[in-house]
């Protein structure tokens, strides 16, 4: 899947769930965690994904480049709006001291909270104002989180164990020499981005240049020199539009047997396009879609979405379809929320990206 989704703690586990046979929430933490052959890094467009540990370096020297260059700027203006620093100098220097001393306290290796880390530090319990205190996402808050954010899109730290249930993001860090063993190098921003497009392609291929812009978060010249570096293939697609695939992916796909899935809020397959009439009725996108593009929970049927599920107060998993599909695929979909159910175990997921339609069902 190139990489996996973690904006939602759970979407991690419920992506394997849906393509792994077999796979427990323990064997996703022993990726995550102990093996640690899947590491979590902020990356295309300041979204947190779970990366293959090989897929790293590529993402540090260009994605993730793109990003923590975007945080520093940001954090920047954070500490001058805040009084913290004058000057362009001082700021610089500010936020330089911070992470330098973060890095510090770091530096033995133990894993810690972004909490036990201002401990440690208290510069970073100095206050920042975050967009409109009467909005949601708006208020004064410690400048804390902002620099580990910026060290970890920077790829100086990275988020290691949780320190919550597996269904809620609650990170602790360390140094990324600590938790990957060894000093690793990001590569060169026109390779990482190739590499980047590359398995992009492996993945979603065929894709339009706007998919593959719009998932990497970068510019059509950064694309158009990464889609020339890989090699790729102009090829047709339905509409009349240009796609791209691999040089060694242009034979017509075998057709398979229909399928059902039940995919979780910010799935990688269903946000992997931005070009989505193929597989999502647009009339269905303000149901299940949120106005930023979003995705919530979504049932599929023969590579359509075709809904979405949720869970009651038991935590039993119902199918809320937006069309008539017929036995065969309603069966279908009913054994799956079943096994999620089971699966599942009685653990309720709890969604900050949850679709209208989702935040709407009216469950039986």
């Amino acid at each position: 899947m190139t990489v996996l989704h973690a904006t939602e703690a759970a979407t991690v586990h419920l992506a394997l769930w849906a393509r792994v046979e077999g796979v427990t929430v323990a064997d996703v933490d022993a990726a995550l965690y102990d093996d640690r052959s899947l590491v979590k890094q902020l990356a295309m467009r300041r979204t947190l994904f779970v990366f293959p540990r090989d897929l790293l370096p590529a993402t540090w020297g260009s994605a993730s480049a793109r990003v923590a260059g975007q945080q520093r700027a940001q954090l920047a203006k954070n500490v001058a709006a805040a009084g913290l620093a004058e000057g362009p100098e001082a700021v610089a220097a500010w936020i330089d001291e911070a992470a330098a001393a973060v890095l510090a306290v770091l530096a033995d290796g133990q894993p810690r909270t972004t909490r036990e880390v201002r401990d440690l530090v208290p510069v970073l319990d100095d206050r920042i104002s975050i967009g409109d205190p009467g909005k949601k996402w708006g208020g004064n808050f410690p400048v804390g989180s902002w620099v580990m954010i910026m060290l970890g899109a920077e790829g100086r730290v990275v988020r290691a164990s949780n320190a919550g249930h597996w269904r809620r993001n609650l990170p602790t860090w360390t140094t990324t020499a600590a938790w990957l063993g060894a000093d690793v190098s990001p590569v060169p921003d026109a390779e990482g981005y190739a590499e980047l497009v590359r398995r992009w392609l492996t993945t979603f291929g065929p894709g339009t240049e706007n998919d593959v812009v719009w998932w990497l978060g970068a510019t059509k010249t950064i694309v158009r020199r990464a889609l020339a570096d890989v090699g790729a293939v102009e090829v047709g697609l339905d509409g009349g539009a240009t796609g791209w695939v691999l040089p060694d992916d242009t034979d017509p796909a075998e057709p398979v047997e229909p399928w059902a899935a039940l995919l979780p809020t910010l799935d990688p397959t269903v946000m992997g396009w931005k070009e989505r009439a193929f597989y999502l009725d647009p009339a269905d996108t303000p149901y299940l879609f949120d106005s930023n593009g979003n995705a919530g929970n979504t049932a599929w049927w023969d590579g359509r979405i075709v809904g979405c599920w949720v869970q009651d107060d038991d935590a039993r998993v119902h199918l809320v379809l937006r069309e008539e599909v017929g036995a065969q695929a309603r069966a279908a979909l009913e054994r799956e929320a079943e096994r999620l159910t089971g699966w599942l175990d009685g653990v309720r997921i709890t969604n900050v990206y949850a679709s209208p339609q989702m935040r709407g069902a009216v469950l039986p």
